[in-house]
């Protein structure tokens, strides 16, 4: 006979689940005044996200470190926190974006903003824990309204983008509970910790590794889906160009977060065991990544396309870290993406800034680089931040993302891989050629002829995130020592 479970509430530990309540309560309270009072002017929605937004960035640095929650499937470790934190910053900049002095379909609708925190309440829950099934159920909470916030961009390409983003996206979440399947099947269990504990003990079993590598295999294939690994790339170009410029430079960055941290934890795992089929694996994709994006950027002809193409090279770049199995290695990995999140998303924004409702220069595109040809001439500003944004991506020093490739390509070096760390040296030479390409436009080139000013969707809100990451881009010399510190005690303090 089933016997009654007592649960109190101070042994689920629900400070460990603040930050997402917060989140998910405000997207919830949008909805509620949507229904109350309708046609609100969207700035109010704005503002309340942003509210919400750092509700949830002092809730989650009140966290204390190293705890469990809700029956232990909540992890608040240092790489937990990190990670969340990158999330709500790179979420707080991204927000402001929707204050264009243009009106775009989407802002119109309050939902757009609850379907936003909703989202953002998805990539807290996967970052937040080592359970295989709610990994699975925040990846799926944040996608399907990922999804949803693409095709609301109402232009040609955007519904295109949304289904084949949904697609491709189903099918890395079969691979996913394939993968959790697999592992579950082997040790009996689906939280890392245990799983762990029983690959040390039967590792040495005769075939008892085969179906746990199985499942590694799958699992690697979905999360290369969502970092945008090569050959699970197809889809990428495809959505950003399909996509609004910020919602691109978004996804450029946060999903990618967020699944580079399931990475560490899962794949990981198998690495600190000395499983080397795992560890070449990853070495092999990221190499294979770093270098096919690039050579396929370089031929792009329009400037969305080769950031898209550029986002899945640094994404290459930053999962040969992984093979590393060093603490420096992993906090390379945060600290790599913290800077590409300002220079990446300010470069969306200056997309967005120049963005016409009609593709005026090209029968297809939105941001040819006959766009920008001579903006020099027409915008002198524009066209300095933009090449400031162009060289930090290059990995031109004293730029944040420098700093970024130096300090993996260093953990590269001393884990033992000097011939990779050469390989990601070069493949940094090989991208410096398609960004300085829109540099050679901006200032070389003569202004088009019948070409008007390009600032047309300008706003104060987009100057202030602009100016924010051209700040940290030019400034990060000053900051780095300090934010490197305190990324490596994190990491560390979360045995990693």
């Amino acid at each position: 006979m089933l016997q009654p479970i007592s649960v109190s509430l101070a042994s689920l530990n629900l400070t460990t689940l603040s930050p997402m309540l917060v989140v998910i309560g405000g997207a919830l309270l949008i909805l509620i005044i949507d229904l109350l009072k309708k046609d609100l002017d969207k700035s109010i929605y704005v503002m309340l996200s942003i509210l919400v937004l750092f509700v949830d960035f002092g809730a989650t640095l009140s966290l204390s470190l190293n705890e469990r929650g809700f029956f232990d499937v909540m992890l608040v470790d240092g790489v937990a926190i990190l990670s969340q934190l990158l999330i709500l910053l790179a979420s707080m900049l991204f927000i402001p974006l929707a204050l264009t002095s243009k009106r775009f379909h989407e802002y119109s609708y309050p939902e757009y903003f609850a379907l936003f925190l909703f989202m953002v309440g998805g990539f807290q829950f996967m970052v937040a824990t080592d359970n295989l099934i709610l990994i699975f159920v925040g990846l799926e909470t944040a996608s399907l309204a990922l999804y949803t916030l693409i095709a609301m961009h109402n232009t040609r390409g955007s519904d295109e983008a949304a289904i084949k983003y949904f697609t491709l996206g189903a099918m890395a979440a079969g691979f996913f509970a394939m993968g959790a399947a697999a592992i579950y099947a082997t040790t009996g269990a689906v939280e890392l910790y245990d799983v762990a504990k029983v690959f040390q003990a039967r590792i040495n079993e005769p075939g008892f590794a085969v179906p746990l590598i199985g499942g590694a295999l799958l699992m690697l294939v979905a999360i290369g889906f969502k970092v945008s690994l090569i050959p699970f790339h197809l889809w990428t170009p495809d959505v950003y160009e399909g996509s609004s410029a910020p919602m691109a430079g978004y996804m450029s960055i946060v999903p990618k977060i967020t699944m580079m941290v399931v990475a560490m934890r899962l794949l990981g795992l198998y690495v600190d065991m000395g499983v080397e089929a795992v560890r070449w694996m990853i070495i092999i994709l990221a190499i294979v990544t770093m270098t096919l994006a690039n050579i396929m950027a370089i031929v792009q002809e329009d400037v969305k396309r080769m950031l898209a193409y550029s986002s899945i090279s640094h994404a290459g770049f930053v999962m040969a870290a992984l093979a590393l199995d060093t603490t420096k290695a992993y906090s390379s990995i945060f600290l790599y993406y913290g800077l590409f999140l300002f220079t990446n998303l300010g470069a969306f924004a200056m997309l967005w800034i120049t963005r016409n409702k009609q593709a005026r220069y090209h029968y297809r595109f939105h941001h040819p680089y006959q766009k920008f040809a001579g903006l020099i001439h027409l915008s002198p500003v524009g066209a300095v931040i933009m090449g400031i944004f162009m060289l930090s991506l290059t990995g031109v020093p004293p730029f944040s993302l420098f700093w970024g490739k130096l300090y993996i390509i260093s953990a590269t070096v001393d884990a033992g891989y000097i011939w990779l760390a050469i390989v990601m040296a070069l493949n940094s030479a090989i991208a410096a050629y398609y960004y300085l390409k829109l540099i050679v436009w901006m200032f070389l080139k003569p202004v088009n002829p019948g070409v008007e000013a390009l600032e047309v969707n300008k706003s104060r809100p987009l100057v202030v995130i602009v100016g924010i990451a051209v700040a940290v881009t030019t400034l990060s010399i000053f900051f780095i020592q300090p934010l490197l510190n305190y990324i490596t005690y994190m990491v560390s303090v979360s045995g990693y």
